[in-house]
């Protein structure tokens, strides 16, 4: 994307509604625009990060043997009075009547319409199990919404729905999520825990939510050091998942509201860890709740029917683009991880007109083909420079006249704001790794 032809509209001025760093630098870079309380318009910049986190949990859910689906917004509110929950849910839920007169909903979450999906198709145990996901736009009409997309009331998220034939079955459903959701944060560049949890309107009696460090949480967490440097990524092959949750359960983690002062006692002062964190995950073993409630029955082996046992398991993907921003940002703006950034890289040409630098910076920019933002505009060095850092791509590459006709250029790391003079050709060779 040629930054002069790019709707990017970045602003200097520190936004008054916006309270904390996500939300400031969400608007100061452009990479949303609030439309109406707690709604907001993704702009092409933030679209190509909530684009880069949907791929990566879509690929570790496919890896983990679920199936993608993509179910509707709006929902029956006979799905939900069948489940009971209808009038339970509380004032969250965006009710709706259409012109004939049926009563409808918003989707807040998906257990009621997952079920009327699985009994109208699943008849034998023979089809078990089934993992069902999908990423899709869901509303909650918070009272106060607030912190940007942290807490709006329109939000995009994974939720998937394990069946099994029994609780042995839907406990390893579970266990094969909670490792499909800790591979899915390494790989987002994300340090995230998971601590036990309720269940909420939900329901259920199994829960974890997942907790991504950030110095700005809105959750005080403690944790044992053991959950540093944990590689969920190396084993390739058909994961251990029994041992896997045992090594997660054995580790001390909890938010200020579960903490349990005895058992962090126990734990040697130099592994004890507490900082703040922000919830971008849940997930839920409720066994036969929603498939009894909804009379959801498949054959068993010896020809009774029988309710599967579920499990639910939801990533908020539009919640975790602030929750990256508040775990890695400066005052300068946002520094990106490399998986989820909108662009690798910013190339900055400092003397637009100058024929040397002109022709570097179109041979990098058709070299990175889509993974670089060039800045071509007629501003001033200052200019690209502060714009370049609030955006936070990984690397900056930059063409001055001098560098230019010596065939050189300048490569900056956001990260750590190391800066190396190299050939074009190592710093794309760096880019590209």
């Amino acid at each position: 994307m040629r930054l002069s032809r790019g709707f990017i509209p970045t602003i200097k001025e520190i936004p008054s509604e916006a309270q904390i760093a996500s939300h400031r630098l969400m608007l100061r870079a452009g990479l949303v625009r609030q439309t109406s309380a707690g709604i907001y318009a993704w702009l092409p910049l933030g679209l190509r990060v909530l684009r880069n986190i949907e791929r990566i949990v879509r690929e570790e859910q496919n890896a983990a043997g679920a199936q993608e689906v993509l179910m509707p917004t709006i929902q029956p509110a006979e799905l939900w009075r069948e489940s009971g929950r209808y009038d339970d849910y509380g004032k969250e839920m965006l009710r709706i009547v259409d012109r004939h007169d049926r009563e409808m909903l918003y989707g807040p979450t998906n257990e009621e319409m997952i079920v009327d999906l699985f009994r109208q198709s699943v008849k034998s145990y023979r089809d078990l199990p089934i993992n069902l996901y999908h990423i899709q736009w869901k509303f909650r009409d918070e009272v106060r919404p607030r912190f940007g997309v942290m807490r709006g009331r329109e939000f995009l998220m994974k939720d998937a729905y394990s069946f099994d034939v029994d609780r042995a079955g839907a406990v390893r459903a579970y266990r094969g999520m909670m490792l499909a959701y800790m591979r899915t944060f390494q790989r987002m560049g994300l340090k995230a825990i998971p601590m036990v949890a309720d269940t909420g309107p939900i329901g259920g009696d199994l829960s974890h939510e997942f907790i991504v460090l950030a110095p700005t949480g809105e959750s005080q967490v403690y944790y044992d050091a053991s959950f540093e440097g944990v590689d969920y990524l190396a084993d390739a092959g058909t994961p251990d998942l029994d041992r896997f949750f045992a090594d997660i359960t054995a580790r001390y983690a909890a938010t200020d509201e579960k903490h349990d002062t005895a058992k962090w006692a126990e734990i040697p002062e130099a592994d004890r860890r507490e900082g703040r964190g922000i919830e971008v995950g849940h997930i839920f073993y409720f066994g036969t709740k929603y498939t009894k409630a909804m009379n959801a029955t498949v054959a068993g082996p010896d020809g009774k029917m029988f309710h599967p046992e579920m499990g639910s398991y939801g990533i908020g993907v539009s919640r975790l683009v602030g929750a990256a921003i508040e775990a890695s940002h400066d005052d300068a703006g946002i520094i990106w991880p490399d998986a989820i950034a909108p662009f690798k890289a910013a190339i900055l040409n400092l003397k637009n007109g100058d024929a040397a630098c002109d022709a570097l910076c179109e041979s990098l920019y058709a070299a990175l083909a889509g993974d670089a933002l060039y800045d071509d505009r007629a501003d001033r060095a200052g200019v690209k420079f502060n714009d370049a850092d609030l955006m936070g791509h990984p690397w900056q590459i930059i063409v001055g006249p001098r560098g230019a006709a010596a065939g050189r250029v300048e490569l900056k790391r956001r990260a750590t704001g190391e800066r190396v003079e190299v050939s074009p050709e190592e710093a794309l060779a760096k880019v590209r790794s």
